[in-house]
């Protein structure tokens, strides 16, 4: 049992994103080169994908809780900063992704088959990115998005053609070994089996997988035994098979009130339907009375034959042991794997439906709230959210961007319309970690004091004088100063400038 999980919780954390870089490109004659900030790298994802190696959930059971590596920050002269690696978890064939509260993510099956569990964050901008025409030389870059966290649950549930289900110790596993090349554990004692034993079947033409489910008791519907932590290998089978012990010699046993008990606990568990499954109690069912190489238990086998075909069951009388009737129940239960793989409804691709915002959508929605603090209005939007995650309110320059951002959104529009006035409580990002700050009309960062956001007086110089034209100011100015210089001896030598003394 320690080698085999079949269910367990991952708590993962994809990569965060790395940060945005601000920096002026400088070499010699040319300090002001403009910006040349990088852009972060994107965080890593996390995928659960198929490999057809792993036949269990172990390895998340000892560590279920798994990150991605994070985004490289940028760096100056355009350098972006390295993607975080996507972290792969390998996981069975047939692994079923739920949420805590059972909605289904994923169904996973066949080989390469994947889901994106947890996105990584992508990497904020840096100022070279953030340069337009009428924001030259910006100030700031934007942070990286933090990865997501989520938790997910996940459930092996085998893929088999055919179930073997009955009581402990009624012959399942020694059907699986003769009917197949599986060598699972026998022995005469009740659970032996503790675990899912899959086997293939070839019988003419057909080939098909058959499995024993671990033994079935009163209540397993309910979890007594290992009834219900198996019961989900059954889910995917198209044809469930009874294997009713005839030979037991346990007080209150016999054929009709096995079948009875097993049935009411499968009526009584009820499969996910997302999973396209029948209900347990409507899948094809045949019924094998087995060990019929006893005679008291050939004689009690063929006791109750006609009581259960008068029940509608196919019924046949084998002998694991002396390998009675397995011919005529391989070849039954190959027919009726082939019309339930005829009759399984083909799920076609489904397209993908281009939906485009509409015109007047914004994206974003402010709600008016009552806390234990007063009266607030949360900003609730994608893209406010992620505005916000990005900004480095440290940077004067980054807070009036964000304003910006969120002014042209419409953001100070809508919450006129809510109600909200100089000094109320506005909140965007998620509840549990929002932003606060006291709402002022049209504000402005600090970084405006000393002209428009994002502009550098010194590179608005557009009248920059010309090489030629430098030299011929020097000309002029030493032509002037000798001039100066001349006129000032012609009046020293005519006496006008004279010692009082003298």
């Amino acid at each position: 049992m320690a080698n085999f999980v079949d269910r367990v919780v991952l708590h993962l954390r994809a990569g965060n994103g790395g940060h945005g870089v601000a920096s002026v490109h400088s070499e010699k004659f040319k300090p002001l080169g403009g910006p040349d900030g990088g852009n972060g790298g994107r965080g890593g994802d996390i995928v659960l994908r198929v490999d057809p190696q792993v036949t269990t959930l172990i390895d998340y059971h000892h560590g279920p809780h798994r990150s991605a590596p994070n985004g490289k920050p940028g760096e100056g002269s355009e350098r972006n900063g390295a993607q975080g690696e996507d972290l792969i978890l390998p996981v069975p064939s047939g692994t079923v992704v739920t949420t805590r509260s059972g909605e289904v993510l994923a169904d996973l099956v066949g080989e390469g088959a994947e889901y994106v569990a947890a996105r990584g964050g992508r990497g904020g901008l840096g100022n070279k990115a953030l340069a337009s025409p009428r924001r030259k030389a910006p100030g700031f870059a934007l942070l990286g998005e933090p990865g997501e966290e989520s938790e997910v649950v996940l459930e092996l549930k085998t893929l088999a053609d055919v179930a073997l289900i009955g009581f402990p110790s009624a012959g399942k596993s020694s059907l699986v070994s003769v009917l197949s090349a599986a060598r699972p554990k026998i022995a005469d004692y009740p659970f032996t089996t503790l675990v899912p034993n899959l086997g293939v079947v070839t019988a003419g033409g057909e080939r098909f997988t058959i499995a024993d489910v671990p033994g079935l008791i009163p209540g397993a519907s309910e979890g007594k035994g290992l009834g219900l932590q198996f019961l989900r290998h059954v889910e995917r089978c198209h044809v469930l098979v009874h294997v009713i012990d005839c030979a037991t010699l346990e007080p209150g046993r016999d054929p009709l009130t096995d079948l009875e008990v097993i049935e009411a606990e499968l009526a009584a568990y009820v499969p996910h339907g997302q999973l396209g499954g029948i209900p347990l109690a409507e899948r094809v069912r045949v019924v094998v009375l087995n060990k019929a190489d006893v005679p008291e238990a050939r004689e009690l086998a063929e006791m109750v034959r006609p009581d259960l075909e008068e029940q509608g069951y196919e019924v046949h009388i084998v002998s694991a042991v002396a390998h009675h009737g397995l011919k005529d129940l391989t070849y039954a239960l190959a027919g009726h794997v082939r019309r339930a793989r005829e009759e399984q409804v083909v799920v076609a691709p489904s397209r993908v439906v281009v939906r485009p915002r509409a015109m007047d959508d914004q994206g974003f929605s402010v709600v008016r709230e009552m806390t234990n603090d007063g009266e607030v209005f949360r900003v609730v939007g994608e893209r406010p959210t992620r505005w916000v995650r990005q900004t480095d309110f440290s940077n004067d320059e980054a807070v009036g961007y964000l304003a910006d951002r969120l002014g042209r959104l419409g953001v100070e529009d809508e919450l006129l319309r809510a109600g909200a006035v100089a000094g109320s409580t506005v909140l965007i990002g998620p509840a549990d970690d929002a932003v606060v700050f006291d709402w002022e009309p049209t504000m402005a960062g600090a970084g405006e004091v000393l002209g428009r956001r994002g502009t550098d007086l010194r590179l608005d110089e557009r009248n920059r004088p010309t090489r030629a034209e430098k030299r011929e100011a020097f000309h002029s100015k030493m032509d002037a100063a000798e001039a100066a210089r001349q006129e000032m001896a012609a009046e020293r030598r005519a006496g006008k400038w004279s010692d009082p003394e003298e």
